[in-house]
């Protein structure tokens, strides 16, 4: 069920993402940097919120709260969009969305692993990643439909607000909540003789977000962590991807093709590589997915390949994320306490949104000071230094 929720959240999202670049550039006037910003620290936001929905989920050992916090708000956000007259009003429609996003991210995947044995946990957050995408799929696929028809991209855009409402709807009758994460941990709840819960004295909220909680992980999670903000340097915002489709040429109508193609090679490969990274050291199947990127990156760079090089980019930029997202994800459940992973999540987050922006201001500088190609061979270079990272010694230990 909860998989049906992600789904109808990311059709949702992903039909306004498929077209929302476009609709900034060509129907508000924004610049292509002004769109590496809103994008940026529209994921930046996303990812750095993880951090305190993270700790949070940890102290209180129940996920469902912060996951009807987390959905509510992006679906509240859905209708400002094609309200939106300003590049400004575009950007606060994001900044909703994204927060919500960052609230139910970390205690989702925080649960996957809190239910996953240790030996099938890479194939788990492969399959998680494989259904998050075939909504990713389908909102590009009925943007296109509905721009053949409706021609408008207001109009369209309204048509996203139905399958945000079914996701709430799906998620506050359809999702039980899960036991509490630990019973006998620092942060799972005390029951006394009644059976009636109460939280732990021990353990107040606030110390699961104090920086001192770095000092229960080893070296081994720091360095998942540093591999995973470089990666992050070489992966922008897939709005770049959009605004490379209508410069080869896509009308507005048929750009959303150059996500559907991404998403669908995305999915395809998710579940296959976590299963695979089940079987060999994960840092291998990582570096094959930061060798796609590469590959991807220079394919996005050439200009004179046609539409056909595009969608062969697209591919690769879909392949290397299936080949990447849920073994990072995995490699922080890998090396990190049984009772810290939200908050191990939420760090990871944290690092990664910070890159994230950063990322996507700079590739939208360099497109436009020195066009598309520059933004994607920087990427490569990006993608090159992480491949670098990974093959340092790696720290001792693994803990489940």
């Amino acid at each position: 069920m909860l998989g049906l929720v992600s789904l109808f959240m990311d059709l949702s999202s992903e039909l306004i993402h498929s077209l929302l670049p476009i609709f900034l550039v060509s129907g508000l006037g924004a610049s292509v940097l002004a769109v590496g910003v809103i994008e940026g620290v529209a994921e930046a936001t996303a990812l750095i919120v993880k951090v305190f929905s993270g700790a949070i989920s940890d102290a209180l050992g129940r996920r469902k709260g912060l996951l009807l916090a987390g959905y509510g708000l992006a679906a509240l956000s859905k209708p400002l969009f094609p309200l939106a007259h300003s590049a400004g009003m575009v950007f606060a429609a994001r900044f909703i969305d994204r927060i919500g996003k960052g609230i139910r991210g970390a205690p989702r995947d925080a649960l996957v692993a809190d239910i996953t044995p240790a030996e099938i946990r890479g194939a788990a957050f492969g399959l998680r990643q494989s259904m998050d995408t075939v909504g990713a799929i389908l909102g590009p696929g009925l943007a296109v439909v509905l721009m053949l028809v409706f021609t408008d991209i207001r109009h369209v855009l309204w048509f996203a607000v139905v399958p945000g409402v079914v996701a709430m709807g799906l998620l506050f009758w359809g999702v039980r909540e899960a036991r509490p994460v630990s019973s006998t941990s620092r942060l799972a709840r005390r029951f006394d003789s009644s059976g009636r819960g109460q939280p732990a004295v021990d353990c107040p909220p606030s110390r699961l977000i104090r920086w001192s909680t770095a000092r229960d992980f080893g070296a081994a999670y720091w360095r998942v962590v540093a591999i995973g903000t470089v990666f992050t340097l070489a992966r922008f915002s897939e709005a770049f991807l959009i605004l490379r489709g209508q410069d080869m040429g896509l009308s507005a109508a048929w750009a959303p093709v150059v996500l559907i193609v991404m998403s669908l090679f995305f999915t395809l490969s998710a579940y296959p590589a976590g299963w695979l990274s089940d079987r060999m050291p994960r840092t291998a199947v990582l570096a094959a997915g930061l060798v796609l990127l590469v590959c991807a990156d220079l394919a996005l760079a050439v200009t004179s390949g046609g539409i056909w090089l595009l969608l062969a980019g697209a591919a690769l930029w879909g392949l290397h994320m299936g080949f990447s997202q849920g073994i990072l994800a995995a490699m922080v459940a890998d090396t990190t306490p049984k009772d810290m992973k939200g908050t191990a999540f939420g760090i990871f987050n944290l690092a990664s949104g910070v890159c994230m922006l950063l990322a996507s201001v700079l590739a939208g500088w360099l497109w436009q000071s020195w066009g598309p190609s520059a933004t994607f061979l920087a990427g490569a270079v990006f993608a090159v230094i992480a491949l670098l990272a990974l093959g340092m010694p790696a720290g001792r230990g693994r803990a489940v």
